[in-house]
């Protein structure tokens, strides 16, 4: 993450390794046995990763933020992806298409990134999230193709995604 703003730079961290410790549990509704220490490896380190930088934003919460004088529109912004993506959950598994909703959350988080990229001031949140995107929309043929729960797949994705960019944060919020 790129902002001047330590305080929101340590709770995208923290949020980010939370993601990724639910990501990649998600991913384990149905993993190939081979990826089972590696999923469970990569929640243990986001739940690291959520807890140290969780305690960076409580030391730091007097300080600035991106989000002041905006947080009710950040609110609406956040309650109308949680209702999108609950809504298209809600049609999927009405349809007998419930093995889509991991990826369907997925897509939605990720294009969340973009309107987040605006109110927290850092244009890396918006590539993150175009790539999440991009990557997911190559998921599609191999996803139709097998039948498999999407969960598989978009759960690592989008685990490893989050923990990466957690990490690579964590560096910079360091050397800061």
């Amino acid at each position: 993450m790129l902002t001047e703003f330590a305080r929101d730079h340590a709770f995208v961290i923290a949020w980010f390794g939370l993601m990724a410790f639910v990501w990649f549990g998600w991913a384990q509704e149905d993993p190939p046995a081979r990826w089972r220490w590696r999923l469970g490896l990569g929640s243990a380190l986001g739940a690291v990763l959520a807890g140290v930088f969780g305690y960076a934003v409580a030391t730091r919460w007097g300080g600035g933020s991106a989000l002041e004088g905006r947080y009710g529109w950040f609110g609406v912004v956040v309650l109308a992806e949680v209702l999108l993506a609950g809504v298209g959950c809600l049609l999927l598994w009405r349809r007998g298409r419930g093995r889509w909703a991991a990826w369907w959350v997925a897509l939605v988080v990720a294009l969340h990134f973009v309107p987040l990229a605006g109110f927290l001031e850092d244009w890396s949140l918006a590539v993150l999230g175009v790539l999440q995107a991009l990557c997911l929309l190559a998921l599609l043929p191999r996803l139709r193709a097998s039948g498999e729960a999407s969960s598989r797949l978009a759960g690592p994705l989008m685990g490893a995604s989050f923990l990466l960019f957690a990490l690579a944060s964590a560096l910079i919020y360091l050397l800061r």
